[in-house]
């Protein structure tokens, strides 16, 4: 068979906590030609790339003991039906869906028949009875974890925590202990069934956002071979002429772009698309995060996924099935979940070589006591713990489970949360990150205002005094629009739309060999002439320019306008002054970032003139620093000055303009405007609204989740200590033992889906 370059994702089936991901990606990562392997526990995937057969792959998964599937869809492959009720009674229904749990189920009734003997000694064989039953349950329970534990020393020549407790129990077995042998395995079992359930919980939170997208389209499309018309002048197959366009119900993934979509009212989008027809009220909440419903009508944008509210709508969709802005949410947010943060991947790190220690640590706890100092190895009638009991609970609460859970179940659900809230985070290396930014560093064009300018004033020498309008400026005006005609800068667009209303844009033609000049302007030939329209920093040292021209420049940009001058070959005819708005969130924004930390610093980076920079700060308020006349490579220096200044530092922008200081910057946030491509690619964090409002919500949840990352990993720490100590004096037993550690497990599970519970203004 030929080996070719491959890259390859799977659903794993049967991993009960996080060691198992670690034992299987460690294990993988040594088949001959795998470059790169990753396995997420809180996923239950496997994503592996290299020169390998896959089947080689599939193969060392299934001799480890686990299970493969093809399907795509994030999460545990359970029916949704056994995981629709939760507590007590939705955790028996998880153990009644799987073999294993059902048989760990049944190995509880065994145990309990054993603790009726203990009420009744005087039954004949009452104590044989019970060591049958005791070892029933160890095999029932214990097979499958026995079994894996030796696979993974086989195959994978790894010890983990199965083999460790697999030990344990066969210690306790042969020193007679078999009551605490059946217990111990007993509790494992359910502890990992527990443990599995609850990493399920959060699984089905990102198997939600999958659930908004629909599975069928209601499409227009003309009739084809229609029988009823056949025959009928001339017509003998294919679309038909007498037909109208007729709706047809078919899977989301047929839907093609251009084609029209119908949605009922109460109905889910199933595409992106424009509105051709209809208008409603639309709840873009699983995209954009906003609670309220948003008024759409012909002409807008409507995203796959949200909810139509009270009018039909007719959609021409613009994005395949597939490259919809909910599917590419989905994507990220996948990614986001395998990119691991710096804790987790030190804590993995840790418990590579930790595990080894303890089965190290605990031979030596079993042979050096009694060897050295006498001390006895069995235990003693007296109820004196012997030392090879003592070292086999040291084996038993060293299981890092805790310590290996704590940091991914946390940011799973922290990343899930904040995108189903409009805030997609691409991992948790970011949301670690973000809870250390010291310095927030804004643009000012389309972040911290809306990026619309509109045009405030024209002046030309010719201007009369107190005339709002002449005919000069007019013609200035359409001259600076014929060359701005191909330009998407928002200074373009807004001269651009003052010359649509007022009635200009035909004067000229559109200019001809049209040069763009980086952050300072644009020129091109105008009826024969070089036409220029840039900054004035650029003008004023290029062009002759008027005492009075330059006199009502700086009266302009003290009132905050933006001022691009307009030059015809080397003279300066005149200048537009433009004004932005500032965000209605934006105030707000900042301060809200000061509130959650007083020491926060905030500089804005603009390409606009200090006077202009400096009014815009004034009117947002807490700004800390104004870095002005800034040029692409500009803002990248500055943040590269920042972070030498002060250490990490957030970039806020729009994703495309400032793509570079985006890149630089220790974590690059966007705003998207409810799905851009681009700036859903280009950041590190995109805020699905295009506003501010929801970064105070991002940089509390970092730190949230930073925090409650440290709570568990101290508190796993503090149990294992506590019980080491209980330990070495005899004072714990096995079954203590598991308790603690499966509880453990469970405890910080449990803390770190809280972040499931952060919510979204």
């Amino acid at each position: 068979m030929q080996i070719t370059k491959t890259k390859v994702k799977y659903q794993i089936i049967g991993m009960d906590c996080a060691n198992c991901a670690l034992t299987l990606e460690r294990s993988l990562s040594q088949i001959e030609g795998v470059d790169q392997v990753q396995v997420n526990f809180s996923t239950a995937t496997l994503q592996a790339s290299g020169i390998f057969d896959p089947q080689t792959l599939v193969g060392r998964v299934q001799a480890l003991g686990y299970q493969v599937s093809t399907n795509q869809k994030p999460g545990y492959p359970h029916a949704d039906a056994q995981l629709n009720q939760d507590g007590f009674l939705g955790f028996v229904r998880f153990l009644l869906s799987g073999r294993q749990t059902t048989i760990a189920l049944f190995s509880a009734l065994l145990l309990l028949v054993s603790l009726l003997f203990s009420l009744f000694p005087g039954i004949p064989f009452a104590s044989s009875a019970q060591i049958v039953l005791h070892l029933a349950v160890v095999l029932l329970a214990g097979g499958p974890i026995v079994s894996k534990g030796l696979r993974a020393v086989w195959v994978a020549r790894q010890v983990t925590i199965d083999l460790l407790m697999s030990i344990a129990v066969l210690g306790a077995i042969l020193i007679g202990e078999t009551g605490e042998a059946a217990t111990v395995i007993f509790l494992f079992a359910i502890g990992e069934a527990l443990e599995s359930y609850t990493a399920e919980r959060a699984r089905r939170s990102l198997r939600s956002l999958l659930a908004l997208q629909p599975e069928q389209a209601t499409v227009l499309r003309p009739c084809v071979d229609c029988a009823e018309h056949a025959g009928q002048e001339g017509y003998l197959g294919g679309p038909c002429p007498f037909c109208d366009m007729h709706p047809v119900s078919l899977s989301v993934e047929q839907v093609q772009m251009g084609e029209i979509v119908v949605v009922r009212a109460g109905e889910r989008i199933p595409v992106d698309g424009v509105i051709l027809n209809g208008a409603s009220t639309v709840n873009q909440s699983a995209v954009t995060g906003e609670s309220v419903p948003v008024a759409k009508a012909a002409g807008e944008e409507v995203f796959a996924g949200t909810l139509n509210g009270e009018g039909a709508l007719e959609i021409e969709a613009t994005h395949l099935s597939k490259d919809s802005t909910i599917s590419r949410i989905l994507r990220l947010v996948e990614e986001a979940q395998a990119r691991r943060a710096p804790v987790e991947r030190l804590v993995d790190r840790f418990a590579a070589w930790y595990t080894p220690a303890v089965v190290l640590a605990a031979a030596v706890l079993a042979i050096v006591p009694p060897l050295v100092f006498g001390a006895p190895l069995l235990d003693q009638p007296d109820g004196t713990r012997g030392w090879l009991y003592r070292s086999l609970a040291l084996m038993i609460v060293a299981c890092p489970c805790a310590l290996v859970i704590s940091t991914p179940v946390t940011v799973v659900s922290a990343l899930t949360s904040l995108a189903r809230g409009g805030i997609l985070v691409k991992g948790g290396a970011f949301l670690d990150i973000l809870a250390r930014v010291r310095v927030f560093a804004f643009d000012k064009t389309g972040t911290l205002t809306v990026g619309k300018p509109l045009v405030r004033k024209t002046f030309t020498l010719e201007c009369l005094p107190d005339q709002e309008r002449c005919e000069a400026c007019d013609d200035m005006l359409a001259m600076a629009s014929a060359v701005e005609s191909r330009s998407e800068h928002p200074l373009a667009q807004a001269i651009l739309g003052e010359t649509q209303t007022r009635q200009l844009n035909h004067r000229y033609p559109a200019a001809r060999e049209v040069l763009s000049l980086v952050g300072q302007g644009v020129q091109g030939q105008v009826n024969g002439s070089q036409l220029t329209v840039g900054s004035h920093a650029y003008s004023h040292g290029t062009f002759s320019e008027h005492d009075l021209i330059h006199k009502e420049i700086e009266l302009a940009e003290a009132d905050g306008q933006t001022v691009m001058l307009v030059s015809q070959d080397d003279i300066v005819l005149g200048f537009v002054g433009v004004a932005d708005r500032i965000r209605s969130d934006s105030a707000a924004a900042l301060q809200a970032l000061h509130l959650i930390n007083p020491h926060y610093r905030i500089v804005m980076l603009t390409g606009d003139n200090p006077t202009v920079a400096e009014k815009i700060a004034s009117e947002v308020g807490h700004v800390d620093d104004v870095r002005a006349g800034l040029l692409p490579e500009d803002k990248l220096a500055v943040i590269q000055q920042l972070q030498s200044q002060y250490g990490l530092v957030a970039m806020i922008g729009d994703g495309v303009n400032d793509t570079p200081a985006l890149a630089a910057a220790a974590v690059g946030i966007a705003m998207s405007n409810g799905g851009n491509a681009q700036a859903m690619e280009t950041a590190d964090v995109v805020l699905m609204q295009e506003n501010l409002s929801h970064l105070p919500e991002v940089v509390r949840a970092s730190r949230r989740a930073q925090g409650i990352i440290w709570q568990n990993i101290a508190f796993s720490l503090l149990v294992k200590a506590v019980f080491l100590l209980l330990t070495l004096p005899g004072l714990a037993t096995l079954w203590m033992a598991v308790f603690a550690d499966m509880g453990a497990s469970l405890l910080v599970t449990l803390n770190g889906m809280r972040m499931l519970e952060t919510k979204q203004r």
